[in-house]
């Protein structure tokens, strides 16, 4: 790896406390991506030993549309302006909760509207969200405006677990605790998906952290692929769930 690239994660994953003596690039991972006929990267950063590992370094600085996982950003801001008074607000005849769960783009789309272009493009400007970039109220997070790096989500997941974004700590204990998605004594599994189902090539997202012994790790899957056969949404979290296991998680000693 070129010095040039390790300054360049440096810089990028200054929300993660992130420096290059603490960075691993695990290429070992490329057999999930190819057992899946997809390309990707994989970040996966401890918070309690303060490691990073990364596969796909250049792919992880290269910006995406978010899809669905940009309802983490929305739902914060829902939630904070009231256009989601709670998580059992009926929206589109769907709860915040099980909005959330399917990734339902028109209710996400309803909450975006009722936030406004101005507030969500103030919100995006002040948290550096990606390229900050709005076209369409209820579509630039599906249209290609915006977009965001695997290591911009990365600090962003890595800010909203610990209080650190400019929201009410009520606020945003809301939005993770709709996150959580297995629960068992040993592990936490938090995350959001996200999907771009395109003609051309497939995108899919998996943001969040696990967390054993209190300990988070915080991690994000980008997957792309142009083979139409693939399943995006049962590829993703089984490569998610792969390197996880292989990197020893899921065993509550970490």
């Amino acid at each position: 790896m070129k010095r040039f690239g390790w300054m360049l994660l440096a810089i990028g994953l200054s929300l993660a406390a992130c420096a290059p003596n603490n960075v691993k690039e695990e290429k070992g991972w490329e057999k999930y991506f190819a057992q899946y006929k997809v390309e990707g990267t994989f970040m996966l950063f401890s918070n309690s030993q303060g490691t990073f590992q990364v596969y796909n370094l250049e792919r992880a600085q290269k910006r995406f549309q978010p899809a669905a996982s940009f309802d983490i950003f929305t739902a914060l801001i829902g939630v904070h302006t009231g256009a989601i008074k709670d998580t059992n607000m009926v929206i589109q005849d769907l709860s915040m909760v099980q909005a959330f769960k399917q990734s339902n783009v028109p209710y996400f789309q309803e909450v975006a509207r009722r936030i406004g272009q101005p507030t969500l493009k103030m919100w995006l400007d002040s948290i550096k969200y990606g390229n900050m970039k709005i076209s369409r109220v209820d579509t630039f997070w599906l249209d290609n405006s915006l977009l965001v790096s695997p290591d911009e989500e990365l600090g962003f997941a890595k800010k909203l677990y610990f209080d650190q974004l400019p929201f009410a700590k009520t606020t945003m204990k809301t939005v993770r605790d709709v996150m959580l998605m297995e629960k068992t004594p040993k592990y936490e599994l938090s995350y959001k998906t996200g999907w771009d189902n395109a003609d051309v090539k497939k995108l899919g997202w998996v943001v969040g952290w696990i967390e054993e012994n209190r300990h988070p790790s915080f991690f994000i899957l980008n997957i792309e692929t142009e083979d139409p056969k693939v399943d995006i949404p049962a590829v993703r979290m089984a490569i998610l769930k792969d390197i996880l296991t292989d990197a020893g998680y899921f065993k509550g000693e970490m």
